[in-house]
């Protein structure tokens, strides 16, 4: 058949370049017996059904050529045959199909969560590929970092992930490498490193305008996880800078799992801006959005809305979140779930303020010491940073103000050369880390680095008190000529548990209008979100 004698001709480029979604689509075009005869198209097909995270279907693709390179069967056409004869058109890349069918099974291993099976078909690959086979011992090189990510080996990770751009880059694969770029970002971010992290980021970057036309694919993705620095170190014009660019590039210069990170990148910015409702907003579209990768899914979506609805005061909804996941201070640790469990210490943290203090701020302590000592082993710097700081504020609320102050000395220390900045003023409305800051900076402790800090929390110069005067409840009028008809409605609406979809609808505008009246309330009650926002009102008599 002429079409597919075309396409398996055209597959290696088109794979080069990935163009995936048009080679998968004429694939699927094709009559099934057709791909059968042919190994190099088996091949190729369950690389791309990997690549989309479509799992089924991969090993039955990949025993359909293996039968053809098995020399015991009889390959003439009977029972168990794909087909009546084998036909290939692609020599190179029928010399190269063990390699390639042990790589998709370092995927689809990979893609099961069974991370020793990845290493040992990695490791069969590099076996098997001569030396200048640079696309298959690149890939492999590839799989052993991903592996090692996952074990929270991140030394390992970004060392063997690397070596295999470097074989992928050498064979070609230019539109690879450039993907590559954001999973060593990744690693280098996870390990605290946000200097080296930015400039993988630039130096992608500039390979892809290099390359121009098709290898400027994944362009996109890297402005993305450039915003994504940018916001942790609070810059937030040129984080919304970044996504705009990749915004402007387009979603089809990006790979499968572009559009998810970029509303999560966009719900960090909205959250650092105050304006928590659109962030969940965009959570639930990110929800609908997440193509497998074989990065691990680090920051779970339904982890990160927990985040925001403690940020909004919303403690049932949290606390129906630790019920639904079933995450106990008692679970195993892992890299792989420190984040999940890193929130369960947030909610914790959270619950400390009502009748179980004592016992939520101890079952935070020792959750986060335990977490503390797993991610000092494994050196994920990242997670280290955040622990402290949350271990920082339990002491706090425990009454040990040393500990407390130990805690977070040690987070300043690591966190100053690489300019963090979210990670300390992102704690909720801010008082409790304001507090400690400020004792911080009267011990002299990181002076220069804890006066930024400090400047960057809303409303709040280094001299000014922890707790503005705020007018007395019964003299609310100046509040009253201010909100609009329209931000009242919806202020009274923020003390039901409406979305803001809900709201929207409630009210027949749309959700952008919302959003908009939402900013103006905040700005006029000098709050930043809405549990903070209705309970300014209550005190001004407007509700």
């Amino acid at each position: 058949m002429r079409a597919a004698d075309l396409v398996e001709l055209a597959a290696t480029a088109m794979s080069r370049s990935r163009q995936e979604a048009t080679l998968l689509g004429w694939l699927r075009a094709l009559p099934n017996e057709g791909i059968r005869a042919r190994p190099v198209l088996s091949v190729t097909y369950a690389h791309l059904l990997l690549d989309r995270g479509e799992l089924d279907g991969v090993e039955a693709r990949l025993r359909d050529a293996e039968w053809w390179l098995d020399t015991t069967v009889d390959h003439r056409a009977g029972p168990g045959a794909p087909a009546a004869a084998m036909i290939v058109r692609g020599e190179t890349t029928f010399r190269r199909l063990p390699g390639a069918i042990t790589i998709a099974r370092a995927g689809l291993a990979l893609g099961q969560g069974d991370v020793p099976g990845t290493v040992a078909y990695a490791q069969q690959a590099l076996t098997l590929a001569p030396a200048d086979d640079h696309l298959t011992r690149g890939a492999a090189a590839g799989f052993l970092g991903l592996a090692a990510w996952r074990r929270g080996d991140l030394d390992a990770a970004h060392q063997m992930f690397a070596a295999g751009m470097a074989s992928l880059h050498q064979a070609g694969n230019i539109a690879d490498t450039i993907n590559g770029a954001t999973t060593l970002a990744a690693i280098r971010i996870a390990q605290g490193r946000l200097r080296e992290a930015m400039q993988t980021y630039e130096r992608g970057l500039q390979l892809a305008t290099e390359q121009g036309g098709s290898a400027l694919r994944g362009a996109a993705d890297l402005h993305v996880g450039m915003s994504e620095i940018a916001c942790e170190r609070n810059d937030l014009p040129a984080a919304m800078q970044h996504l705009l660019h990749s915004q402007q590039r387009g979603e089809h210069t990006g790979f499968p799992h572009h559009r998810y990170r970029w509303r999560v990148a966009m719900t960090r910015l909205q959250e650092a801006q105050g304006d928590l409702d659109a962030a969940l907003d965009l959570l639930d579209e990110a929800a609908h959005l997440y193509v497998h990768d074989f990065s691990p899914h680090l920051r779970p979506i339904a982890a990160l809305k927990t985040r925001v609805w403690l940020a909004q005061g919303r403690l049932d909804e949290a606390g129906e979140w630790v019920h639904t996941q079933g995450v106990s201070v008692e679970d195993a640790l892992s890299y792989e779930h420190a984040f999940v469990h890193i929130t369960l210490a947030r909610v914790l943290l959270a619950r400390s303020m009502g009748d179980r203090a004592d016992r939520s701020v101890r079952d935070a302590m020792g959750l986060l010491e335990r977490l503390l000592h797993a991610a000092d082993a494994g050196h994920w710097t990242q997670r280290i940073i955040e622990i402290l700081v949350l271990l920082s504020l339990a002491h706090r609320a425990h009454g040990d103000l040393p500990a407390a102050l130990a805690a977070l000395s040690r987070a300043l220390t690591l966190a100053e050369p690489e300019g963090y900045v979210r990670v300390f003023v992102g704690e909720g409305e801010g008082a409790p880390m304001l507090t400690l800051l400020r004792e911080v900076a009267r011990h002299g402790i990181r002076p220069d680095y804890t006066a930024n800090l400090l400047a960057a929390f809303p409303n709040s110069g280094s001299q000014a008190p922890l707790q503005e005067p705020r007018p007395a409840a019964h003299s609310p009028q100046p509040f009253e000529e201010s909100l609009s008809q329209r931000e009242l409605a919806v202020l009274r609406l923020f003390t039901t548990e409406l979305s803001g979809p809900e709201i929207a609808r409630e009210l027949r505008v749309a959700l952008s209008t919302v959003r908009t009246y939402t900013k103006s309330i905040y700005s006029k009650l000098d709050v930043n979100n809405r549990r903070a926002a209705v309970k300014r009102a209550t005190e001004l008599g407007l509700l």
